[in-house]
């Protein structure tokens, strides 16, 4: 039996045999036991003087997982085990049946033999205070079953919430010869989606590739109303009349749990071991289109100064000479970077000895004042710990600036780009790095309180296709997200040309394909990384990377993923190919002509 624990991420895995030493970690209810190489859930002695007949077991992990947190933030889990339930020789009937179940506890409730398949009884079927979730493989057909060979959904109860025959997809539970099963259940606890995959193998190994079609899919199943917010998970298993062996050969389970309180959630989220500057990324641009300044022009006074005096809590004013003297004229020496539309300079107001980061916008890349006021009218409503902070702005002769506070431990490429004389980034702080933006993204689509979409930035974080449309959404958003996230990793530029390829995300797609996603780690870090931790950012920049905008996370999914609360979605081994139109860019466009939502990015 091996375990894994990261940051709300538990996995256990034993592909077989079983043997005494797993009662260590097995709660074993009798009759079941371990024996044989297998959990037997049910008796296995053909013995004449031991019943088989009318006889229930549970085997359940003596651990408990915490499911999620008074209903809100569910967990997510994945699993998979590999099964058979042989009939007796010299019998021509077989049941009852087993199930994967998720219990409030490790017992076995007396008289839960025959069709109650070691879950409930006659006395307690259908109550809610039950609190489980199971998934049969029923074997026996009851009055309110639609045969002896299904899998249902069972909430606190045996009557299953959803039934799904099993000869529609080839299967036969108990066949003349004797066959093994392979099956993956999984639950996605954000999108409250629980499915089922199931293979029949003859041989004694495990089958090594998933179905691509589920068995049973059930949609809007929130767990949380039915498990305890710690549940155990485990199997149960009946025999009636007849009788049948109920044995799991093999079984890995990880669960994504929800976190235990507030303050580890947040924690998990936004702490930051060092203030490493966000300011490359988010100073690139937080842009909308002219429509907006329409919404804060006001009649009477349509000038900068007039329409700045109507903004809640008005920034600032600077005076252009004292930011002239504080960045030394715009020194190129005080260059902090430079993006699609501005140079951002660093700077010191000696009379306040205060550092400020200044950003200068460039007249040819600029829509003029409507796009200044858009931009500082935005920014500085936005409040989040991962956000810069705006101290104010200045408008003189033409000339446009903005002013933020300086973060004093460099702009995030100077970290990962050092050069070989420096010590380059740490692992545990290109996590929690990516996991603050991932926080502010999240931020900013979706709890600040207007609508919020981006445009495009810098080549290598422009989503494809936003060279047809020439402005941005919150799909191309999460596109510029995933390329942060790979050039994080990897330690590489989006546009970087490796391996043969002249972009960093088709070079790490071509390792995701072959198997070798990890050698795309940077090898500045000499292998000092958490290799799970790795795969799953690696996989979400590429989720992030998908051409096409609908087939990309959305930014709740992205936040619960980089907080380790969520699993990383199917990304194929092959990058699929960009489609234009979309039939989200349709929908997109149907939405804009009835919106007037402020458009934002984030951009390196």
């Amino acid at each position: 039996m091996v375990f894994s624990e990261t940051q709300g991420r538990r996995t256990i895995e034993n592909p077989g045999p079983f043997d005494e030493s797993d009662h260590d970690v097995f709660e074993v209810l009798a009759p079941a036991s371990i024996n044989n190489g297998a959990l037997q859930v049910t008796p296995d002695s053909g013995a004449r003087d031991y019943n088989l007949s009318n006889r229930s077991g549970r085997i359940m992990l003596k651990e408990s997982f915490k499911l999620h947190d008074k209903g809100e933030r569910v967990a997510s889990f994945n699993t998979s085990f590999f099964i058979n339930i042989p009939k007796l020789k010299n019998t021509s009937s077989h049941g009852e049946g087993m199930a994967f179940v998720i219990a409030p506890d490790l017992n076995l409730p007396p008289g839960s033999e025959g069709q109650y398949l070691g879950l409930t009884n006659a006395a307690t079927d259908g109550n809610a205070t039950n609190r489980l979730v199971a998934i049969e493989f029923d074997t026996f057909k009851q009055d309110f079953d639609p045969n002896d060979n299904h899998i249902g959904l069972n909430i606190n109860s045996v009557k299953s919430e959803l039934n799904v025959p099993l000869s529609d997809s080839g299967i036969q539970l108990v066949p003349e010869v004797e066959k093994n099963f392979t099956i993956w259940i999984q639950y996605d606890g954000l999108n409250k989606i629980l499915q089922v995959f199931m293979v029949g193998e003859e041989n004694l190994e495990p089958a090594e590739q998933r179905p691509s079609v589920p068995v049973m899919t059930k949609k809007d199943l929130d767990i949380a109303k039915y498990v305890n917010e710690r549940s155990y998970f485990g199997f149960a298993a009946s025999t009636g009349n007849a009788t049948e062996l109920h044995c799991v050969l093999g079984w890995n389970l990880t669960v994504e749990e929800a976190p235990e309180d507030e303050g580890l959630f947040i924690e998990a989220m936004i702490t930051l071991g060092v203030g490493v500057a966000l300011l490359v990324i988010l100073l690139a641009g937080w842009w909308i289109q002219r429509t907006l300044y329409k919404k804060y022009k006001t009649a009477n006074d349509p000038t900068i100064r007039g329409t700045l005096q109507s903004l809640p809590g008005t920034p600032r004013e600077f005076r252009y000479r004292d930011l002239k003297v504080a960045t030394d004229n715009f020194n190129e020496k005080n260059k902090l970077g430079q993006g699609g539309f501005g140079v951002v300079y660093k700077g010191v107001l000696s009379k306040e000895s205060l550092q400020i980061a200044v950003k200068r916008f460039s007249r040819d890349n600029v829509k003029s004042k409507d796009d200044f006021l858009a931009e500082l009218t935005i920014i500085n409503r936005l409040r989040h710990k991962h956000l810069v902070k705006l101290l104010g702005w200045c408008y003189k002769n033409g000339k446009l600036l903005l002013v933020y506070e300086y973060m004093p431990n460099g702009s995030l490429d100077a970290h990962i780009f050092c050069g070989a004389e420096k010590e380059t980034l740490r692992w545990d702080l290109r996590y929690q790095i990516i996991s603050g933006v991932a926080s502010a993204l999240h931020y900013v689509h979706n709890e600040y309180e207007q609508k919020l979409e981006g445009v495009p930035g810098t080549l290598g974080y422009i989503a494809p296709e936003c060279l047809h449309t020439g402005k941005a959404t919150r799909e191309s958003d999460i596109y510029g997200f995933g390329a942060v996230v790979l050039e994080v990793v990897c330690g590489q530029r989006p546009w970087t040309k490796i391996g043969g390829f002249c972009f960093l995300v088709d070079w790490v797609w071509s390792l995701h394909r072959d198997g070798r996603i990890l050698e795309a780690v940077d090898e500045r870090l000499r292998g000092d990384y958490v290799a799970e931790e790795a795969e799953r950012l690696l996989l979400l920049g590429l989720a992030c990377s998908h051409p096409n905008g609908s087939e990309r996370p959305k930014t709740q999914a992205v936040l619960q993923i980089a907080s380790r609360l969520l699993p990383v979605p199917y990304v194929p081994p092959f990058r699929p190919a960009f489609v234009w139109p979309s039939a989200g860019a349709v929908e997109e466009n149907i939405d804009s002509e009835y919106t007037d939502d402020l458009t934002i990015t984030i951009s390196h």
